[in-house]
């Protein structure tokens, strides 16, 4: 097979996967071919997720290769935050990467709201700015900092740029791809009053520093409006590395009234297939041991499930 039938073969399975009707066949499809193909051989594009935004992509990383292939990343977040967020809001974006989240919260709190897109990588500060433009998201301040419990500078490592997503300043003694420092600021430094006071969601992904985020964040959430919501990507044994520990995130929101619920969220081809085929799966209440990778919310309702 020569190398343009090739390609032309992989578009051809892109879109079935993508925009065909049905799951016959998709998962398979995207697991076994589609997933390694792309992340082998790259290909760069501009491409439209599902709510409508456009993204320069690059599908050797993993967030760039979901959005091209499936044309969202993590469905069940990106549904919750559209039933969330309103016009008007502020959105907190920790941990921005490329831009995802806060070009989607942009079009959802309209002119009259605000996001605040906070990333530590120049890299992809310089690509969400790219997206915002990309999407005339004027409501977007995009500000190129860490975030910790104080002023202190950190180092980022990333170890493969197959996830770049995984930059994160918790200890490798691997060979590192790319190495960064950043000067880290608490989030009293980074919002302005009026952002914190409307602030209707924060969305902490730091891989691993969520201890040090919420540590820095904990004098803000007394003055955070009472429907704010708060969702953090934990990862325990990363957590603990840098000597925090979920419990004490968890036990910290519980003082200030807030109820934790967990969030389905999975990153396998076959996850994103079922996803996009089924209903949402809605936040559950939780109170097991968080042992793995978890996405948490924390909420003031009181509920088994979060409506």
């Amino acid at each position: 097979m020569s190398d343009h039938t090739s390609e032309a073969l992989i578009t051809l399975c892109r879109s079935y996967v993508r925009d065909a009707p049905g799951s016959l066949g998709k998962a398979p499809l995207a697991t076994r071919y589609l997933n390694s193909h792309l992340r082998d051989h790259p290909r760069r594009r501009v491409v439209r997720a599902r709510f409508g935004a456009r993204f320069a992509v690059d599908t050797q990383d993993l967030i760039q290769r979901y959005l091209y292939l499936f044309g969202v990343w993590e469905p069940h977040m990106t549904h919750w935050l559209r039933r969330r967020l309103r016009s008007g809001d502020t959105f907190v974006d920790i941990g921005a990467n490329i831009g995802y989240f806060s070009v989607l919260a942009s079009r959802l709190v309209g002119s009259g709201g605000q996001v605040v897109a906070i990333e530590a990588s120049p890299t992809f500060h310089r690509r969400l700015l790219q997206h915002a433009q990309l999407n005339a998201c004027d409501n977007v301040r995009a500000v190129n900092t860490a975030v910790s419990d104080s002023r202190k500078m950190l180092t980022f490592v990333l170890a493969s740029s197959k996830n770049m997503g995984a930059n994160s300043i918790v200890p490798y003694e691997g060979q590192a791809e790319s190495t960064f420092e950043i000067e880290a600021r608490p989030l009293t430094e980074v919002l302005s009053p009026a952002e914190i006071t409307n602030a209707r969601v924060i969305k902490i992904d730091v891989e691993g520093a969520e201890g040090g985020v919420v540590q820095g964040l904990t004098p803000l959430l007394d003055q955070l409006r009472p429907d704010a919501e708060i969702t953090v990507e934990v990862t325990p044994a990363r957590m603990a590395q840098l000597g925090d520990s979920v419990d004490e995130l968890t036990e910290t929101m519980r003082v200030h009234g807030f109820h934790t619920y967990r969030l389905a969220n999975q990153y396998s081809p076959e996850g994103y297939v079922s996803a996009l085929r089924h209903s949402p799966i809605p936040p559950i209440r939780w109170q097991q041991p968080i042992i793995g990778e978890s996405d948490l919310i924390f909420s003031r309702i009181d509920a088994e499930t979060l409506p």
